[in-house]
């Protein structure tokens, strides 16, 4: 997924920073991480509170797989597809993918929020 792609995604936010990572790229807002693109899938950002409505919409959560280790269930879940087609619901999971990331920043010790800036 291009970078004016998932410009797009996220306007409705506004300005998004996009950085390279896990061999994809990291959606950030204000300096927090709401989302991830990997091999061509965006994954928004969810916790304990949005995790069950992105279960519920049909989304799945991306599990991280190591040869010899143990599957780990990581916070990004894919999204809707019944939101590519729609403007306004797009916003509704992306505000919520925001949410969950400024939930997990509050909850970092003050040294690891203070070296992310």
């Amino acid at each position: 997924m291009d970078n004016a792609a998932i410009e797009e995604m996220f306007s409705s936010l506004g300005p998004v920073t996009i950085k390279r990572m896990f061999g994809g790229k990291g959606i950030y807002h204000h300096g927090v991480i709401i989302a991830i693109e990997l091999r061509g899938d965006m994954m928004f950002k969810a916790d304990a509170n949005t995790g069950p409505q992105f279960a519920e919409a049909g989304a799945s959560q991306w599990v991280y797989q190591r040869q010899g280790k143990a599957p780990v269930s990581m916070p990004y879940w894919s999204v809707p597809e019944d939101a590519y087609d729609d403007p306004d619901d797009m916003a509704r999971w992306v505000r919520l993918a925001v949410e969950a990331g400024l939930r997990a920043d509050k909850d970092k010790p003050a040294k690891a929020r203070t070296q992310k800036a």
